[in-house]
């Protein structure tokens, strides 16, 4: 892998990553662009103990354009785009109407190719490494910078899901809190821990769930199951098999098995509903440990947080959504309408060729 990194024309940073070492990257933005202004700002809601990102800016970010005027495609001729060179392998650069910034963290964008046709799942193994490579870099990056103190790689894909420009690419969230939901996993496995002298809690979900009926698929290196109380109706977490922390702990056997298995996974979620049925959209998420100090999680270190990828889906049967309604959004108590033990069944009946 090769790393270039630049500057856009309003001073954002934009960083080529490709395959070939000997890749030269001096493509000049030459759009007139002003300097980028945020209004982003953090308030923290006394009641629930939680943090909203206010982002008036976000009003006005690019909505829906033609494929024409896509963004996150190469520049070409006199179309200028946020990427300035005429191809990619891989890019990522700040977020133009960033949720985060400043002082309130940072948000990237990631292209994951050049094709505005593709899809994640149409990746080849070698571009999907590569897309690897640069979520681990960019995390390690992120988490030197005093602003930030988790890091979270994420792909929605899907207008259902709200995506609103559909180049195939996702995001990176530079927080600058240790985010609501990993927070509740680390009281969890803080608990767990005094309460069983020691265990991992992840570590015992894993075993139980890679001995039952909701495993999902297993290569040497990583398991995917849907878990035990899944939320969604097609609910799917991806292991490493050996726990690490984050990203940056992962050893190059399964950095290696990565992409087999991932892509493996994304395609059976496209066939989930049949054939004819329009792409499943999705939200794939990164959960990595937080770069803080763990002193409000009784006797808990990053070493104890596992690496984990968890993809799941808003449809709940072909033509219908599942809508987060009165018990999930006021209460946040999830009823998910599909058993989590059908789901796998599912999902390992359409098993890609």
């Amino acid at each position: 892998m090769k790393k270039t990194s630049t500057r856009l024309a309003d001073g954002r940073e934009l960083i080529y990553y490709d395959l070939a070492d000997d890749t030269v990257r001096d493509a000049v933005d030459r759009r007139p662009l002003d300097a980028t202004v945020t209004t982003s700002e953090i308030r923290r809601d006394e009641l629930l103990g939680d943090s909203v990102a206010i982002a008036s800016h976000r009003q006005g970010r690019t909505y829906h354009p033609p494929a024409d005027e896509c963004p996150l495609c190469p520049s070409e001729g006199d179309r200028l785009s946020e990427i300035p060179d005429s191809s990619y392998d891989v890019v990522v650069f700040e977020n133009r109407f960033p949720s985060l910034a400043g002082d309130s963290g940072r948000c990237e964008v990631v292209c994951f190719t050049s094709d505005h046709d593709a899809s994640f799942a149409s990746l080849g193994e070698r571009q999907a490494r590569l897309v690897l490579d640069a979520w681990t870099d960019r995390t390690s990056e992120l988490s030197h910078l005093s602003s930030v103190e988790q890091v979270f790689c994420f792909e929605n894909r899907g207008a259902e899901i709200g995506v609103t420009l559909q180049h195939p690419h996702g995001q990176i969230y530079a927080y600058p809190f240790t985010t609501p939901r990993t927070a509740l996993m680390l009281r969890q496995v803080a608990a767990h821990k005094e309460a069983t002298g020691g265990e991992n809690l992840f570590d015992a979900v894993v075993e139980r769930e890679r001995a039952g009926e909701r495993v999902v698929l297993e290569g040497e290196h990583w398991v995917a199951f849907v878990p035990y109380a899944a939320h969604w109706p097609y609910e799917v977490h991806l292991y490493p098999k050996r726990r690490v922390p984050d990203l940056l702990g992962l050893d190059e056997a399964a950095r290696t098995e990565f992409p087999r298995v991932y892509l493996e996974l994304l395609r059976r979620f496209d066939r989930i509903f049949g054939e004819g049925e329009p792409p499943t959209p999705y939200i794939a998420a990164w959960h990595q440990a937080p770069f803080g100090q763990l002193d409000a999680f009784d006797g808990v270190t990053r070493d104890d947080f596992a690496l984990h990828l968890e993809l799941f889906t808003i449809r709940r049967t072909s033509g219908k959504l599942k809508f987060l309604a009165g018990s999930e959004s006021g209460m946040n108590v999830f009823i998910n309408d599909v058993p989590p033990e059908r789901a796998a069944e599912r999902l390992r009946e359409v098993a890609s060729s």
